[in-house]
């Protein structure tokens, strides 16, 4: 793990959560939805059939971890979770939160609209919540 580096558009694009056992927890910089993301520390992977048959387990269990504590906090209508990668091939699996009323329902929330960047203030209470809600499973960057 000590060659990892997350994907520069991964960086640009989202905040940091902390870390589960095997993926850095990341929050979609986009105001519109609560939209996290799970990637998993591992170097030169794009498909979840590359891990190895312990990561693909570990990162199963963090994916639907974290789809419960969205569910528990923000109720959503639907949750969207996908390892789509077209324009950023490192393994990467979306956990977005929906609702009937969000700005881009029904469609995908790709490209559907321009992201509303968090302030300072939304992100860090976004953030806090999941932390706090994921605190006997997150570590937390100093």
């Amino acid at each position: 793990m000590t060659n990892f580096h997350l994907h520069p558009r991964l960086q640009a694009d989202c905040l940091s959560v902390g870390h589960l056992p095997l993926s850095q927890l990341l929050l979609m910089n986009d105001s519109l939805y609560p939209w996290f993301i799970l990637v998993p520390r591992r170097t030169d992977i794009s498909e979840i059939h590359q891990l190895p048959p312990a990561d693909r387990q570990q990162l199963l269990i963090e994916s639907c971890l974290l789809a419960e504590t969205l569910h528990t906090i923000y109720r959503p209508d639907k949750q969207n979770i996908a390892a789509i990668g077209n324009l950023v091939s490192q393994l990467h699996l979306h956990h977005v939160a929906r609702y009937r009323t969000d700005p881009a329902w029904p469609a995908p929330v790709w490209g559907k609209l321009p992201p509303q960047p968090y302030t300072q203030k939304q992100a860090e209470a976004r953030i806090g919540r999941l932390r706090e809600a994921l605190a006997d499973y997150l570590l937390v960057e100093a």
